[in-house]
């Protein structure tokens, strides 16, 4: 693996676990950087299929979306058809007559590169409020000696089922591109040609081992039926967070969303695994857990 691609794979990870372990308007921060970003990827690759998409618009209400999570998530869903009216509005109103794709680009870009990174936003403001004691909402662990034991339960459950995540993204990526490469026999899908069956199953057993263990340190209610669940969940819409973005990149006809980050490519081509996962993750937390909890 090239240096440029090793050495700022590794200024990635610290900055997502520094900002991660930070929380509040830290972490909303360097999520609204990411979404800006990709947002702008986004938009390019739509433009080069000739499509006029409401790009101000829709960047604007997706800072706004991660701004409200923050304060209050629930707030956020409400924001959301108040937005895509906005959208429409403003396409309505321009000298060129707005078409179906310029439409449902921006709506698309909206849900797609906007709404659902918020859940990210939403999940690390879990139990977050009360463990707050930087500026901004930030918080830094006061009990060190613990969690060098091993003892994550003092730690907010935001923080830890984030970090347990993205532990289990890395794993679901890292495993099926290894063993994909060397063992990877039988193609996945069109759209990836370099995906492959092997690599995928292997991806996401990784992402399934990783839960388990977390589901075990952080004493999850029903641990292993738990670590499985997340595990799948996790690997499975990883899985489908990279095709996605190849499809995208395939309909515009270019290698990379973008050329941001050496040796890695465009920051959709980096994050595109976290899009659809956010969701899935916040719900396990919020809803199936407690229901674990409660057959106990």
């Amino acid at each position: 693996m090239p240096w440029p691609r090793i050495i700022s794979g590794i200024i990635a990870i610290i900055m997502a676990l520094s900002s991660t372990l930070l929380g509040g308007w830290y972490f909303t921060v360097a999520i609204a950087i990411v979404v800006f970003l990709g947002q702008q990827e986004y938009f390019n690759l739509v433009r080069s299929r000739g499509i006029t998409p409401s790009v101000i618009i829709t960047m604007f209400v997706s800072q706004v979306l991660l701004a409200i999570s923050t304060l209050d998530g629930s707030l956020a869903d409400a924001i959301m058809p108040i937005a895509g009216t906005l959208i429409c509005f403003y396409l309505l109103f321009q000298p060129k007559l707005a078409t179906i794709a310029d439409i449902s680009a921006s709506i698309m870009g909206l849900f797609y590169v906007g709404y659902l990174p918020n859940y990210w936003v939403r999940l690390r403001g879990i139990n977050h409020a009360v463990t707050i004691n930087l500026p901004l909402g930030g918080y830094w662990p006061s009990n060190w000696q613990d969690i060098s034991q091993g003892n994550f339960t003092s730690l907010p459950t935001g923080l830890t089922a984030t970090i347990l995540s993205f532990f289990c993204i890395w794993a679901a990526d890292i495993g099926a591109y290894i063993f994909g490469k060397f063992f990877g026999k039988t193609r996945l899908s069109d759209i990836s040609p370099k995906k492959t069956v092997e690599g995928a199953v292997f991806g996401i057993s990784a992402s399934v081992a990783v839960a388990i263990a977390g589901a075990y340190f952080l004493h999850f209610p029903h641990w292993l039926i738990a670590g499985v669940t997340l595990g799948l969940i996790i690997g499975i819409a990883s899985l489908l967070g990279d095709l996605t973005e190849s499809l995208l990149k395939r309909d515009a006809g270019v290698k990379d969303s973008g050329q941001l980050i050496p040796g890695h490519g465009g920051i959709l081509d980096r994050t595109d695994s976290y899009i659809f996962t956010a969701p899935l993750v916040y719900y396990f937390v919020t809803l199936l857990l407690p229901l674990l909890e409660k057959t106990l």
